[in-house]
């Protein structure tokens, strides 16, 4: 039985293990390490899974981040991910109950609109998240630009153009935060 808590508790070394398990130790090229750079994950939206002998088996996490547009002040997003599992316990519904507890969380008390690269087909039949709105965004890499998502309340305005990064130009997070590798 697969349990889900908040990832704080599961220890730098033991996130750093699985993301390199399941990314491998290069992952930290990728233009998702690029948008969140310097950022500290949300506490209060990144879980954990655990397997009934309490072995993590899976993680997500989310991380303060902001469209920089060319008009206004930037536009605060959470940024998705990784979601994470062992490849052991790949395809046994350990990801989609990660993505289930966040967007629960976030249905349930509200948060920036939420943004990742991932899956179109799978992150939007399940969550309803989109590339409507971002394709005029960018991001400091390279990206598949129908990858790029995001999932905002239906009366959410988003900027149409804008660069895709920290939030640095904003107040810190209210949520409590985190850095990990």
């Amino acid at each position: 039985m697969t349990r889900i808590r908040e990832l704080a508790g599961a220890g730098d070394a033991a996130i750093t293990r699985l993301l390199d398990e399941a990314f491998g130790p290069n992952r930290h090229g990728r233009t998702a390490y690029r948008i969140r750079l310097g950022m500290a994950w949300f506490t209060d939206l990144s879980f954990a899974a655990y397997d009934s002998d309490d072995r993590l088996i899976g993680t997500l996490q989310s991380w303060p981040v902001a469209l920089h547009g060319p008009q206004g002040g930037p536009a605060p997003l959470v940024m998705v991910g990784p979601v994470a599992v062992v490849p052991d316990q790949q395809r046994h519904g350990i990801g989609r109950a990660l993505m289930d507890r966040l967007i629960e969380t976030v249905d349930a008390h509200g948060a920036d609109p939420l943004v990742m690269i991932g899956d179109p087909e799978y992150y939007g039949r399940f969550w309803g998240f989109s590339a409507d709105a971002t394709g005029q965004w960018d991001v400091p890499g390279p990206v598949e630009r129908h990858r790029l998502l995001v999932r905002a309340p239906a009366d959410a305005v988003l900027p149409a153009i804008g660069m895709l990064g920290p939030r640095t130009a904003l107040p810190q997070p209210s949520l409590q935060a985190t850095v990990t590798p």
